[in-house]
């Protein structure tokens, strides 16, 4: 029996995905002992992570392949105005500067922009994460910092998906399309590019790594 194209996936790019759980932030972050200014940090690289990444189905949503993974209720970047706003107030924009490792994740996001495979990677590692591990942080994050909906930690909210359980089930099937469509060597392709985007977003967790220092 052929193994499902999302499970191939998964199961290829598993190390990776844990060494982004692993950064070193993450654990100062979840470990309570960041300041909610130290917190924003990531929400402001995320911001433009985001930015890209939503500009980017936007143009694509017509695509016959890459327009089957773009979700408008999935765009973040309204809501990390929101958590910006909350964290840093209104004059937000002037406080944040994307870091090195972001710009090149960012640039990595438009330059596969023309590869459907290459723009569903990055979707996938970003958004799947999102919707499973980031519910966790998020409830984390509100035990912390007292938020609530409305603004700094609405990144992760996604009502309008309904159940996430039922919207990531239907994310996977069309993965696993998506993979029977592919021979072998795309299929490799892509598996790389998942590599990749889980490697370009930890750099962006470990550039954060003097957020913890100045706070220890």
């Amino acid at each position: 029996m052929t193994t499902p194209f999302s499970e191939t996936l998964r199961n290829a790019t598993w190390a990776d995905h844990q060494s982004a759980e692993s950064e070193g932030y993450l654990s100062a972050l979840m470990g309570g002992r960041l300041s909610e200014h130290d917190y924003g940090e990531m929400v402001a690289q995320h911001y433009f992570a985001y930015t890209a990444l939503d500009a980017v189905s936007r143009q694509l949503a017509d695509h016959p392949v890459a327009g089957r993974f773009v979700f408008p209720e999935l765009y973040r970047e309204q809501a990390l105005e929101r958590d910006l706003t909350t964290i840093y107030g209104p004059s937000w924009r002037d406080r944040i500067t994307p870091s090195k490792s972001t710009r090149t994740l960012v640039a990595r996001i438009h330059q596969v922009s023309d590869w459907p495979g290459g723009y569903v990677a990055h979707h996938y590692t970003r958004y799947l994460g999102d919707l499973s591990g980031g519910q966790f942080i998020r409830m984390e994050l509100q035990k912390i910092y007292g938020y609530t909906k409305g603004g700094g930690v609405d990144f992760y909210f996604f009502d309008e998906l309904g159940s996430l359980p039922r919207f990531k089930n239907e994310y996977r099937s069309r993965l696993d399309v998506l993979g029977a469509e592919l021979d072998e060597r795309e299929q490799q392709r892509m598996i790389g590019e998942v590599r990749l985007a889980y490697q370009l977003n930890t750099e962006v967790l470990a550039e954060l790594r003097h957020v913890v220092k100045a706070a220890a």
